[in-house]
């Protein structure tokens, strides 16, 4: 499951949604699987201002299309995920289990997403520690020096 998080989307299946997309907002007439195809491509886009937008389009279906709710609670997750936004993930994914809590697909979601808070929680906790000693032991060496130089 840990590689829905990483797969990124192919550029031409990109430039092909983006393109109908695009045409039918330029007539105005923009179908909700039109929408969701091309936010579920960027949701997958290897930049965060793509994976953004693709956030903003699934979160108007959401509210705007009941029929798909599922997707799209599926693909802001994986977009929220991608983020690193992991509490808004974890909520989408707890609304996806109140529609459907039998889902071992979203439920595999689920504990990859705790298992990256854990270890990005656990890394940023050892980075912390690391500049706490390294501080340490410029103000250790900075007393040693202090010290001599009164001697």
């Amino acid at each position: 499951m840990a590689g829905v998080l990483t797969e990124t989307v192919e550029p031409s299946d990109l430039k092909k949604f983006e393109k109908i997309y695009h045409e039918q907002l330029y007539k105005n007439d923009v179908t909700p699987k039109a929408q969701f195809e091309y936010a579920w491509c960027l949701v997958r886009s290897k930049y965060p201002a793509d994976i953004q937008k693709g956030i903003i389009l699934l979160e108007d279906l959401y509210k705007t299309h009941e029929e798909g709710q599922r997707d799209y609670l599926y693909y802001l997750a994986i977009g929220t995920a991608r983020l690193k936004e992991y509490t808004k993930a974890l909520n989408y994914v707890r609304s996806f289990l109140l529609i459907e809590p039998g889902n071992q697909q979203v439920i595999s979601l689920q504990q990859t997403i705790k298992k990256k808070m854990e270890k990005e929680g656990l890394v940023g906790m050892a980075m912390a520690g690391g500049v706490v000693l390294a501080v340490g032991a410029i103000v250790g060496v900075g007393m040693a020096i202090a010290s001599k130089v009164k001697s």
